[in-house]
């Protein structure tokens, strides 16, 4: 089945190129609840010592105020990424007096939508248009949903690997339609396969009662406070998870950058009878940004991304359809509460790894009969991913899922052996050896092993992951940042409130005025 892989793979390693698949870029966002000691989400404002949360380059929010994200730069060494990412919460950790991190991707005491404080960017036009386009997340979705966290994995090859691939392919098209084109066929295969990134690492089998508000659904009951279902691998996935139902209709297209360009731009154009009926404002006051499926390309949920760097002010999909893709963001992990950073080295490069072998095999366009096939074969996943009689469809062939998994990962080795070239620690070998023993036991799973901790310790979920979120604290506060390194993120947030300020003194339009230039973009 994976022949292609294999023969793709034989021609670069044949060419010599071997040496130019190891080097990809590797960044990371973080999301992360701030709580009070006791568990509760924080009702207080982003805390004005870590700076501004609209134009600070590494610690901004994502839904709520409540809600940090945390961004590394991209660094080839994946080590690096995570050392970076250490540092970050570290320093969080030095400004934020007795609140802590949430350590799971889903929430626990969580009260109703009113109580969940949107994020806000100050005064300036780019503020207020993410502040309102929260405050449409939450007239269409609810507060209670978005404050899930995750972690997304960014992604780029190395520029010199580009030259290789056209040799291999015998493709002379011009370079930004190669390189776009590659991506999109990773992005396709990434599609298909990635339920493999949440059977393997998904963390979240159980969920507070309080975030269905005591909805039982289709749960079973682990204990007076919490819901869960026995098999779940990524709840945070599931059906009651981030995601937006109605956009099921809007087949956004992967097959070609221009038609995701323009199946994103149809869908931030055309009207949704529900949205319509929010309104838009109300007392001159902005409910959404508009009452179309999405109110910006941000709003469109999946397990990847294609991206671009986006100038100031500008559409994504401009930037794109300007400058081709540049990267991917993979959105299919888990906050782990085992890792005090949420992620570990050896699950980054099992994705690294996965994505070449994403990129290497052959990757039809996906028909709407597939696309239904593949959001099914997530969604069976992270329910049930571990239910041994739980089979899946792939290219018309039904098979156990831990059967697939095992097949992908052996197909992975070749890839890993490359990434591995010259060190040897060999960390991507061996990485991919522990997740074929996690396929071959799923009770190694992280899903598996936060239930049977919970159980080993009587605990509920929120019992669970408050205990874990008191040892990270522990963690980050021991050894403190040394003092230059506080230093430079001190400066950093000075810098960002100064940058914040110089925005507001700009603006001149109205925010009518912008919106309406911004959508006017082409």
């Amino acid at each position: 089945m994976y022949a292609s892989s294999e023969q793709r793979l034989t021609r670069f390693i044949n060419a010599g190129y071997s040496s130019l698949l190891p080097g990809g870029l590797k960044g990371l966002e973080k999301e992360s609840l701030r709580v009070s000691p006791d568990g509760w989400i924080a009702r207080t404002p982003h805390p004005g010592a870590l700076g501004s949360a609209l134009t600070h380059p590494y610690i901004t929010t994502d839904y709520s105020e409540a809600l940090l994200e945390f961004v590394t730069p991209p660094f080839v060494n994946v080590h690096d990424t995570m050392e970076f990412l250490d540092r970050i919460h570290r320093f969080v950790y030095s400004k934020l007096d007795d609140e802590m991190l949430w350590a799971t991707s889903m929430p626990c005491r969580v009260g109703d939508d009113a109580s969940i404080p949107i994020g806000r960017y100050g005064t300036p036009n780019v503020g207020t248009m993410k502040h309102v386009y929260r405050r449409g997340l939450s007239h269409r979705y609810g507060s209670v949903m978005q404050t899930i966290a995750g972690i997304h994995f960014n992604y780029s090859f190395p520029e010199p690997f580009w030259a290789a691939w056209r040799d291999i392919e015998s493709d002379r098209r011009p370079r930004h339609e190669l390189i776009s084109d590659g991506y999109f066929r990773l992005v396709r295969n990434f599609q298909r396969f990635g339920w493999l990134v949440p059977y393997l690492f998904g963390a979240s089998p159980a969920i507070c009662k309080s975030f269905l508000a005591g909805r039982k659904g289709e749960f079973e009951e682990f204990d007076s406070g919490t819901w869960y279902q026995s098999f779940a691998t990524s709840l945070r996935l599931s059906d009651i998870g981030y995601k937006n139902k109605n956009q099921a209709a809007l087949r956004i297209s992967l097959n070609h950058l221009d038609d995701y360009v323009e199946s994103l731009t149809r869908a931030i154009a055309t009207p949704f009878p529900a949205y319509e009926a929010i309104g838009v404002r109300e007392n001159g006051e902005y409910r959404q940004l508009s009452p179309n499926f999405l109110q910006i390309e941000n709003e469109y949920y999946s397990f990847i991304r294609p991206k671009q760097i986006a100038q100031s002010g500008e559409k994504p999909t401009l930037a794109l359809k300007r400058r081709g893709v540049r990267y991917v963001e993979v959105r299919a992990l888990d906050v782990g509460a085992f890792d005090p950073t949420g992620v570990n080295e050896e699950q980054l490069r099992f994705i690294e790894a996965f994505l070449g072998f994403c990129m290497f095999q052959d990757s039809p366009p996906v028909s709407d009969e597939e696309q239904r096939l593949i959001e099914h074969n997530q969604s069976k996943v992270a329910c049930c991913g571990r239910d041994p009689h739980l089979s899946i469809t792939i290219n018309g062939e039904s098979r156990p899922v831990a059967e697939w998994a095992t097949l992908f990962c052996q197909a992975m080795r070749g890839y890993c052996e490359l990434l591995d070239s010259g060190n040897p620690d060999v960390p991507y070998v061996r990485g991919l050896e522990r997740q074929l023993e996690v396929a071959a036991n799923p009770a190694l799973m992280p899903s598996s092993r936060v239930l049977a901790e919970m159980r080993a310790r009587d605990e509920s979920f929120f019992e669970f992951a408050l205990r874990k979120s008191l040892e990270h604290k522990q963690f980050f506060e021991q050894p403190p940042l040394a003092p230059d390194v506080v230093s430079e993120f001190e400066a950093l947030a000075a810098k960002s409130l100064e940058e914040q300020a110089q925005i507001e003194a700009r603006d001149e339009l109205s925010f009518g005025q912008y919106l309406e230039r911004y959508f006017a973009q082409a």
